[in-house]
């Protein structure tokens, strides 16, 4: 079962509703959509900006648009499961989420999606690495997302 950063726990989650998830980077955060009734993810963007304001303000902007019920942040940790330098920072973007938004957050791990992401890029034929750059950690969200929605569907009794 994902970890919880806030409640209610993901089995209390509504049945239809659009959630939205996340792919935090120092320099980027890749964002997807996706929804609980259909289980289905799909990349939404990146965001490069600087600074924490415009970071939030962006995404203010997208909770607005997609009014979701729920939040996943991907935790990322080692291939051991032990946790990565950047898992504390997760957390506190989690937390920092909940805490200006009042969404319920979720953490979701992470492990490898970055890489299934660029193998998916390159599969589709996407050579140039700026290119793929550019798509990546929306891809990789994606990938967050739909793990995240896999493992509460097959949670359901």
């Amino acid at each position: 079962m994902p970890e919880t950063a806030a409640l209610p726990a993901p089995l209390s989650l509504p049945p239809r509703g659009s959630i939205l998830g996340f792919d935090f980077g120092l320099a980027r955060i890749g964002i997807a959509s996706g929804e609980l009734e259909t289980g289905q993810a799909a990349a939404l963007t990146t965001l490069h900006d600087e600074s924490n304001a415009d970071r939030f303000a962006a995404i203010a902007a997208l909770l607005a648009e997609w009014q979701p019920v729920a939040l996943v942040v991907g935790l990322p940790r080692h291939l051991d499961g032990r946790e990565h330098e950047m898992s504390a920072r997760c957390r506190r973007f989690a937390n920092q989420l909940h805490g200006r938004f009042g969404l319920p957050v979720m953490l979701e791990d992470e492990r490898l999606s970055s890489a299934e992401a660029e193998q998916q890029l390159r599969d589709a034929g996407m050579k140039d690495w700026r290119h793929r750059k550019q798509q990546l950690d929306a891809i990789a969200a994606q990938l967050i997302l739909q793990h995240f929605l896999d493992s509460i569907r097959h949670a359901k009794p």
